[in-house]
Formats: C-alpha cells, structure tokens, sequence
C-alpha cells in the first residue's frame, strides 16, 4: 500500500474563509436592489445553481444559467466554451442558492477583468422571500438520436 493513499488531508483553509475572504474583495448588492436592477436591459443575472436546483426551485426570469464548472471558460473570449453575452457592456449580477458560492465565483470574474460584477446577498432564496419573481424550469428532454 502506497504511503500517499494511508496519510490524511489536511486542509488548511476552509469554505467559510475562502468566502470571508471573497466578500472583502468584491462588492455586493442588496436582494431588494437586485430586483430592482433586474428590470433594467444593462443588467444580467448570473445563475451559478446546479441544473437540478433550477428544476426544483425556479430562476429569476431573464437570468442566465452558468454552470459554476464553466464560469472561467465562458468568460474567457479566447476558450472554445466562451458564451458572447459575457463580452457585452453589462452589469453582471451572480447568484446561487445563499450567496456563498456566487461570492466565488463573483471574486473570479472581477480577477478576470469582467465589470462591473456584483454578488446578490442572500442569493435566491432571499429573492424569493423578497417576493421577487421566479419562473419555472423545466428538465430538458433528453435528445434522440436517429436511428
């Protein structure tokens, strides 16, 4: 038995620090501002959430699902993977379930250079109790292939 299989992680730096940290570098905005600010055509909204969160819960009508594993890829106009509309002059609003890992991934896009970028506090479950609007979504079928 290998030596590296039997010792254990030590890991050094958590979630909960990596997100403290997160939050002192990039700027935040209110649930109440970001429904506000959804109205506006300048404004997009980043959702990070797991496919099956959508499913289960709904999205902010307009939004744009951004898987968090492709974040960087669809950033980056010189990856295959980069989606157009992260080029265009817009404000970025990213939001998860909480605001945790949207706090992530807003730190990476501002590093990027993406901007103006915010992080929604509270995420989606604060737009919801925020009586902001959700739509629902539905699974996609899953595609045939011809014979």
């Amino acid at each position: 038995m290998s030596t590296l299989a039997s010792m254990p992680q030590q890991i050094s730096v958590g979630y909960k620090a990596l997100v403290a940290e997160a939050v002192k570098e990039i700027n935040e905005v209110p649930v109440e501002e970001a429904i506000a600010m959804a109205k506006r055509d300048d404004v997009v909204i980043i959702d990070i959430r797991d496919v099956r969160e959508l499913w289960r819960e709904g999205r902010v009508p307009g939004s744009i699902h951004v898987p968090r594993g492709m974040l960087e890829f669809w950033i980056d106009p010189e990856s295959p993977y980069h989606k157009p509309y992260f080029t265009e002059d817009k404000t970025f609003i990213f939001q998860c379930a909480g605001g945790l890992r949207s706090a992530l991934a807003t730190q990476v896009a501002q590093r990027m250079g993406l901007k103006p970028v915010f992080n929604m506090e509270g995420g989606f479950s604060a737009w919801k109790k925020a009586g902001g609007p959700v739509e629902a979504v539905e699974p996609k079928k899953p595609q045939r292939r011809p014979e």
